[in-house]
């Protein structure tokens, strides 16, 4: 309102005054506002964080799908009294024969389960308690289960199980689930004495039997021995390994105190000892052997999942920040290799961060990116990425809010064309049974070829990126044709041990057949398209410099932004071309293309 009054007092506004507000950090604030808007910068809803790769509690420790089969059971976690090292000290069940874990670790060192619970999936599980009315129940404690004539059968099903309001384990008699009907027909075996099974009488069904929880891993549902470097546990039971501590900080932490991880998580291998499997891909949380890596670099906790997501929001817009305050050729912010990172991404790309999360390739060597504490959330410095970056089209931000080549041909065209794909008014579609509409070529078929013919084409600017991803396919890693992905879709299997996702695997049409094993993004397209593949963002970016269409778009939306509303016909008859080839003229500066718009007739009206 000052303001207001101020220039209201002073008569009229120079063209200095304008260039004096657009100095402040409050037009710095609306222009951020503008490309946050225009680049729709949030991937809140794109990233799949399910939790599966977070940890939590004390010890740290998954609790997401992943325990299936690291413990046995949905959002299981470890044993947080029994210390993994010391597992034969401290047995949970000690009223139970063999009640001792055999082992702490394996020869490779990987922890083995220390303790185990029944599985409620299977087994109904009820708390001992001398006041309950159900004589199996009326027992202080296992112990004296188990001296019982009667219920002492029961031992083996005695489960001291951790009960959070009590800060201890307690008893709970686990007996299988009368409930259910897998389970409410299993009958005890032996059918006298000490219990050590339960059986189904009907051998054809698919729970033929429930044997009493132990420490053994290395045997799968069917009782066949698992090959080395693949655990399988127990079906009924929960196998829980123990804790370890540790002075070793998880990168996340400002504390210096000792912390208590999961000894699964707790480990820190590139691989897999048994089997060779990588532990630095998205397949790391289930292998046993793997861990969460030096300071738990591999996971992460739910306040990390927010920084990053809210960092790779800012990134585009310190991007067009750096080009409006420095007052550079505006399209810089679709093809400069600068940008910006703070403490969370700086972290993200050195430590190899945030694996089976986000799919992303570090934008530069690590050695070159700023170096900045992960706490370091609100300072953002500048680097250099490496020559297959463009400006904000290719950043995670951008890449995951619009996650298929389509989807992002379609954003560049409305934002920075202002372009939108429709069909010809008058388009006409041929007989439903006219082959054209069989066309797996959506080039090609018919009604979608009015858009199609574009957008395929123009998507071929992103081929290198991965559609669902912001992961680089480098042609020394993703080769335009890889013959062992060829030969495995010539024989029939399409997944080819999960490693050729990227090609082309089965055939639709000819144009399929002649294309198995080649990379997705190939697949019908000509010689010339290719080329489109291999020029990336920025040569769609330059090829769009010489239409014309970029400058009056971005005049179409500096109007709009400024004036409130959109050109009319009239007004884009008077003042488009000009402010159009004037903006070109002026090296594409948007502090000038500003300043004529807000020094214009139209403006000043304020109609």
């Amino acid at each position: 309102m000052e303001e207001y009054k101020a220039f209201q007092a002073k008569g009229s506004v120079t063209a200095e005054d304008v260039r004096a507000m657009m100095k402040d950090e409050s037009f710095y604030a609306r222009m951020r506002n503008y490309h946050r808007a225009l680049l729709r910068s949030n991937i809140s809803g794109s990233v799949q964080g399910n939790g599966d790769y977070r940890v939590s509690g004390t010890p740290l420790s998954f609790a997401g799908n992943n325990s299936n089969n690291l413990r046995g059971g949905q959002s299981q976690r470890c044993d947080g009294e029994i210390a993994q090292d010391s597992c034969k000290a401290n047995p949970q069940d000690p009223h139970q024969s063999n009640s001792t874990a055999p082992a702490c670790r394996d020869a490779q060192g990987i922890p083995l389960p220390v303790s185990y619970d029944y599985d409620t999936n299977f087994y109904q599980c009820r708390p001992l308690d001398v006041a309950a009315t159900e004589p199996e129940l009326k027992f202080a404690d296992c112990n004296a289960l188990k001296a019982d004539a009667t219920y002492g059968k029961y031992v083996n099903f005695c489960d001291n199980r951790f009960l959070a309001s009590a800060g201890k384990s307690v008893g709970y008699l686990c007996l299988p689930d009368p409930n259910k009907n897998t389970t409410n027909v299993l009958v005890a075996s032996p059918a006298t004495g000490v219990i050590t099974a339960w059986v189904n009488p009907d051998q054809s069904a698919n729970l033929k039997r429930l044997d009493r929880c132990g420490f053994d891993i290395k045997t799968d549902v069917n009782g066949r021995p698992t090959r080395d470097g693949v655990w399988a546990t127990q079906r009924g039971c929960v196998q829980r390994e123990g804790y370890v501590t540790t002075t070793v900080q998880p990168y996340w932490s400002t504390t210096t105190e000792t912390v208590k991880v999961c000894a699964v998580e707790a480990q820190d291998r590139a691989m897999n000892p048994y089997t060779g499997e990588s532990c630095e891909t998205a397949r790391f949380n289930s292998d046993r052997s793997c861990g969460c890596g030096d300071k738990m670099r591999r996971c992460e906790i739910t306040d990390v999942h927010t920084a990053r997501v809210a960092a790779f929001n800012e990134e585009p817009l310190y991007i067009t920040d750096a080009v409006v305050r420095n007052d550079e050729p505006y399209f810089n912010i679709l093809t400069t290799r600068r940008s910006f990172v703070n403490g969370p991404l700086a972290e993200f790309y050195k430590q190899r961060q945030g694996v089976g999360v986000f799919s992303i390739k570090s934008p530069a060597d690590a050695a070159t990116l700023p170096a900045m504490t992960y706490a370091n959330t609100t300072e953002w410095a500048s680097y250099v990425r490496d020559s297959t970056h463009s400006g904000v089209l290719t950043t995670p931000a951008f890449l995951y809010r619009f996650p298929t080549q389509r989807a992002r041909v379609n954003e560049f065209y409305e934002a920075f064309l202002c372009k939108h794909f429709a069909p010809a008014a008058d388009a006409n579609l041929p007989p439903p049974d006219d082959a054209c509409n069989r066309e797996n070529n959506l080039a090609r078929r018919c009604g979608c070829n009015y858009c199609h013919a574009t957008i395929e084409p123009t998507g071929a600017h992103w081929g290198r990126y991965a559609e669902r991803s912001a992961l680089f396919l480098s042609p020394e890693q993703f080769p335009r044709l890889d013959v062992k992905c060829r030969d495995c879709a010539i024989n029939g299997d399409t997944s080819c041990g999960g490693e050729c996702s990227q090609y082309v695997m089965q055939a639709f049409d000819g144009d399929g057949a002649n294309s198995l094993g080649l990379l997705k993004t190939y697949l019908y397209r000509s010689a010339d398209e290719e080329k489109n593949i291999e020029g990336g963002p920025q040569a769609l970016v330059k090829r769009m410099m010489e239409t014309g269409d970029l400058e009056r778009c971005t005049v179409k939306r500096v109007w709009n932004e400024f004036l409130g509303r959109a050109m009319t016909a009239e007004e884009q008859r008077m003042y488009l071309q000009t402010l159009s080839q004037d903006f070109a003229k002026n090296n594409h500066s948007l502090k000038g293309l500003i300043e004529q718009v807000v020094m214009s007739d139209a403006y000043r009206r304020i109609d």
